[in-house]
């Protein structure tokens, strides 16, 4: 399965990461209900909150159809990580939403647009490099 891409969202998103999102949906197929978009969750398996490791980041799509022409959209890039004691459990650490136009980070809330779209670079610089380093076991599913 390949996806062709709405680049003209309020965010750009590096060209790496649309390489690496058809990467990972090569080997998978399609549903063969009708669905509406797709969920990617990247987890690396020792993450813990005693021994640390990579967050989780789940990427959602939605599909779009115009004249016959399909497209997928990002709604939102999230990256997750363990807070709270005494019993610590994986909460938003950052979110990038695309339907809102906005970034919010758990230590900053919501984030002025110059502040969003620095977080936004570095999360997704990072977070390419990581699945460079085939840290994650990916999941996806359809809805």
């Amino acid at each position: 399965m390949k996806l062709t891409f709405n680049k003209s969202q309020c965010f750009t998103v590096h060209e790496k990461l649309y390489q690496l999102l058809n990467d990972e949906l090569t080997n998978v197929s399609l549903p063969e209900v009708i669905t509406s978009g797709i969920i990617l969750s990247f987890r690396d398996p020792n993450y813990s909150i005693t021994t640390g490791g990579f967050h989780h980041v789940e990427i959602r799509l939605i599909k779009n159809v115009a004249d016959s022409d399909v497209k997928y959209q990002f709604v939102y890039l999230t990256d997750f990580s363990f807070q709270g004691l005494p019993y610590p459990e994986l909460a938003v650490d950052i979110d990038v939403c695309f339907i809102s136009e906005q970034v919010y980070t758990v230590v900053g809330g919501w984030l002025d647009k110059t502040s969003g779209e620095e977080l936004k670079e570095l999360f997704l610089t990072n977070f390419i490099s990581y699945v460079e380093m085939k840290v994650f076991e990916v999941e996806v599913t359809f809805y």
